[in-house]
C-alpha cells in the first residue's frame, strides 16, 4: 500500500503527540498487545507482513483483552502500544480512560467471528451440555435445589448433580481469568443465556437487572473452576494430562488441536466452522483490534500492517486466517471495516 504524504506541519504535530520529535526513530516496529484469542491470527498476519515488506515484524504480546486495553489506553507515545487485540468490543469506560490519557481517536476493526468452546480430552466421551447446565455448574450462586427462589452457594460437585443425564465426574473446569475477553464473552453469552433458562433468574432480569448481571457473571471460587491464565494452548495441554477436566477457550484452538481435544455440544449444536458462521452455535462472538490513529502515520509500517490484515487474502473466505480457524465476516462487513481502516475512521 502506498503511504500517503503528510504535510510537514501535520507530521510535526503527530511526532509531538508521540512525546518527542525523535519518536519515529526511537521505535521502528509496531507494538501490539491484547487478546490471547486474537493473538494467533495477529501473529500470522505479522509474520506475513514481516516477510513481504521492508518493515520489521511487529512485536505482539498476549496480555488478555482487559490487560491490553489498560496498556493501550495508558497514553500516546512510543512507550505505549499502537494496537490492542480484543475478543470483545471496547467498553465505554475504556474509551473514557483512553480520552483522559490523551488517546482521543481510536479506530475499531472487527476482523471476524469465533466460538467459545467447552472441550475435553478425546480419551473420554464428548460432553453434551445445555446453557442451563453450564450456568448451574459454574455460577457462584444458584437457586436452592430443594426448591424456591432463594439463591445458595453452588452445591453441585459433579456434572451428574447438575443434570442426571451427564457423567458422574467431578466438575473441574479450566478457564480464562477476569482480564480475558473470552471470560467476558463467556459470562455474557453462556452464563446469562443459561441463567435465563431458569424462571426465577429470568424474572430477576426484569426486576433487578444489576442483580441478574452479578449473579450470571460471578463464577464460583470453590475449586471447581480453575483460572488457567491467558494461554489457551496451555489449557489444551492440561486437558491432555487430565481427561476428567473441561477447558474453555476459543474455537480456533479446538480447530488446531482436533487430534487431542473435542468440543462439547451446546444445546445440541456442535462447535464447527459452519455452525458458528451460520449463527447456529450459541456461544459465538466477534473479534476485534483497535488502533491509535495518532500512531498510524508515525510508527513505521502501521499502514501496511493494517492493509495486510484487512486484505481479502488474509481475512476473506479463502484467506489464510480462515485456515487458522477464524470465521470470516460477510462481504458487506469486510468492505465496511476495510474502508474504515483505509480512512482511519475513529469510533464516534
Amino acid at each position: 500500500m502506498i503511504k500517503k504524504l503528510i504535510p510537514l506541519t501535520a507530521a510535526v504535530a503527530l511526532l509531538a503527540s508521540l512525546g518527542s520529535v525523535q519518536a519515529q526513530s526511537s521505535r521502528d516496529y509496531i507494538s501490539i498487545v491484547g487478546s490471547s484469542t486474537v493473538y494467533p491470527f495477529a501473529t500470522v498476519v505479522a509474520e506475513q507482513f514481516g516477510k513481504t515488506t521492508a518493515n520489521k515484524t511487529p512485536k505482539i504480546e498476549s496480555t488478555g483483552s482487559g490487560g491490553g486495553f489498560k496498556l493501550f489506553c495508558a497514553g500516546v507515545g512510543v512507550e505505549h502500544p499502537d494496537i490492542t487485540n480484543s475478543s470483545r468490543a471496547i467498553k465505554s469506560s475504556e474509551i473514557e480512560t483512553c480520552k483522559k490519557n490523551g488517546v482521543a481517536e481510536i479506530v475499531e476493526v472487527k476482523i471476524g467471528y469465533d466460538g467459545i468452546v467447552l472441550a475435553n480430552s478425546k480419551k473420554t466421551d464428548a460432553m453434551q451440555l445445555t446453557l442451563k447446565d453450564i450456568f448451574l455448574a459454574l455460577a457462584k450462586e444458584v437457586p436452592d435445589p430443594k426448591g424456591g427462589k432463594t439463591l445458595v452457594p453452588n452445591p453441585y460437585k459433579t456434572w451428574k448433580d447438575v443434570n442426571p443425564d451427564l457423567p458422574d465426574r467431578k466438575i473441574e473446569v479450566l478457564g480464562p481469568p477476569p482480564t480475558s475477553g473470552t471470560r467476558d464473552a463467556f459470562v455474557e453469552l453462556a452464563m446469562e443465556g443459561g441463567g435465563q433458562m431458569i424462571d426465577s433468574i429470568k424474572a430477576m432480569k426484569k426486576e433487578d437487572e444489576k442483580r441478574f448481571t452479578a449473579v450470571c457473571h460471578t463464577i464460583r471460587e470453590d475449586g471447581h473452576y480453575i483460572e488457567a491464565g491467558e494461554n489457551d494452548n496451555l489449557i489444551v495441554q492440561k486437558l491432555e494430562a487430565n481427561s476428567e477436566a473441561v477447558g474453555i477457550f476459543g474455537f480456533s484452538f479446538l480447530d488446531q488441536n482436533t487430534d487431542k481435544v473435542q468440543g462439547a455440544l451446546v444445546d445440541g449444536v456442535q462447535p464447527t466452522f459452519e455452525a458458528i458462521a451460520e449463527g447456529k452455535y450459541p456461544i459465538s462472538r466477534p473479534l476485534f483490534f483497535y488502533v491509535k490513529k495518532a500512531h498510524a502515520e508515525v510508527i513505521p509500517g502501521m499502514r501496511e500492517y493494517l492493509s495486510e490484515f484487512t486484505s481479502e487474502k488474509a481475512w476473506g473466505p479463502d484467506g489464510y486466517l480462515t485456515d487458522k480457524g477464524m470465521i470470516p465476516m460477510p462481504e458487506k462487513e469486510r468492505k465496511k471495516f476495510a474502508e474504515n481502516v483505509k480512512n482511519l475512521t475513529p469510533i464516534q
